[in-house]
């Protein structure tokens, strides 16, 4: 009887809104940048050519920023829709990983909930509620602590990219704020080049981007991504079995 339950079923409100709260508190220091990315975000969006209800719309649904500024030329360019969501989806493949690091920590709940999560979850708070919960054994208080983590992340978010996206429109066009979105996808880059294959990785995307510069619909994007990413995956697992192979 004593025996832990899953999150869905914990009745000990104390331990929930504890939970919540060590979750925001955690995730708090991070909300300003958040912030500051979304309204970057924001502004390329409708620099890019989209209107406020197009721009807003996008962050409201889509939620990536990654995702929506490797979007952003494609749809300038004027792109197939199915290129586009193939761009998108090749840069937030991501998630797929985040997804089988959190699934045993969740499966108990209902799949419309595990959805609900998946769309307001950011890599921030993944990285941070794996570091506070390593193994997936059931604790009074968890899912709570991932809220506390996740809402205020994505409200950080949508503030900032609202902002920017009604800075951004009456911005003039002159001041050339779109390269903004190169600048912030920077920003995020470099600080994820941590090791060997990941460096490998990104300098193979920036050769394939620059040769494929000329391919239409900005195709050369989509090839220079999936490019970066196979050599990445390639290098590492080769690394890995050198490691096993002299031990």
């Amino acid at each position: 009887m004593n025996q832990l339950q899953p999150d869905s079923q914990v009745l000990d409100p104390q331990a929930e809104a504890r939970g919540w709260r060590e979750g925001f508190q955690t995730g708090f220091p991070t909300l300003f940048g958040i912030g500051a990315w979304g309204m970057v975000v924001g502004v390329a969006m409708v620099k890019s050519g989209l209107t406020v209800a197009q721009a807003s719309g996008m962050t409201l649904v889509a939620f990536a920023g990654s995702a929506q500024l490797a979007s952003l030329p494609l749809i300038a360019a004027g792109a197939p829709v199915w290129v586009i969501f193939l761009t998108a989806l090749v840069v937030n493949l991501r998630f797929v990983i985040f997804s089988a690091l959190l699934g045993p920590h969740f499966a108990h709940l209902p799949l419309w909930q595990r959805f609900y999560l998946g769309y307001i979850s950011g890599d921030v708070s993944i990285a941070l509620f794996l570091q506070r919960y390593p193994t997936s054994k059931p604790e009074p208080g968890k899912l709570a602590f991932l809220k506390g983590l996740m809402y205020p992340n994505w409200v950080a978010w949508q503030i900032g990219s609202l902002i920017g996206i009604f800075l951004g429109s009456a911005v003039p066009t002159e001041w050339q704020l779109g390269f903004a979105g190169t600048l912030a996808i920077l920003c995020i880059m470099v600080p994820l080049i941590i090791n060997s294959a990941a460096l490998c990785g990104v300098l193979v995307a920036g050769v394939t981007a620059v040769l494929a510069h000329g391919l239409p619909y900005k195709l050369g994007l989509l090839a220079a991504v999936l490019a970066g990413m196979v050599t990445a995956m390639v290098f590492e697992e080769t690394v890995q079995k050198r490691r096993v192979r002299h031990g």
